[in-house]
């Protein structure tokens, strides 16, 4: 079996809606400001370069879910690449605030057992309902393929639920 790509996406824009609020409002103020001292209109290029930083910065993040893994893609310059194996995935959970609703969004939280990746957070995407129902498909066919099995412990070493090992005895 090759391993295909499911889906591909980075977050929106929306997520920087306040930040762009306030260059704009930085840029407007400068504006204002060169009317009177015009050296001042120099200083634009400040909120200006800060905006376009932000929404590069932005649209160089970008996730895959593919068959058999996530990857995690981030960085301008030097960019940072990482996987997760897919049966590796614990729970997945999904956060609408209020904002992201209005614009059809929502952002994918996922634990994993994964050490370098413990949470990963796909921020801000459209359509997250289908991505959270197609990942946890290909969880469950991953976990049934190579038999894995979550198992949580407690502080103590026992396994979480009370459950007793093969002999009948509690586990401590």
């Amino acid at each position: 079996m090759s391993e295909e790509l499911l889906w591909k996406g980075s977050p929106s824009q929306v997520l920087n809606l306040g930040k762009y609020l306030i260059a704009l409002l930085l840029a407007v103020g400068i504006a204002v400001g060169g009317i009177f001292f015009p050296p001042a209109w120099a200083a634009l290029i400040l909120p200006l370069g800060w905006a376009l930083w932000i929404f590069i910065e932005t649209r160089s993040v970008r996730h895959e879910l593919t068959t058999e893994r996530i990857r995690l893609y981030r960085g301008v310059f030097n960019q940072k690449m990482d996987d997760v194996e897919l049966y590796r995935v614990k729970d997945t959970s999904m956060e609408r605030p209020f904002w992201y609703r209005m614009f059809g969004l929502s952002t994918l939280i996922i634990e994993t057992s994964d050490r370098s990746q413990p949470r990963i957070e796909i921020k801000a995407v459209s359509d997250g309902d289908n991505l959270r129902e197609t990942l946890r498909k290909q969880v469950e066919f991953w976990r049934d393929r190579k038999r894995v099995r979550e198992v949580d412990f407690d502080e103590n070493g026992a396994l979480a639920d009370g459950s007793t090992d093969d002999g009948g005895a509690p586990l401590a």
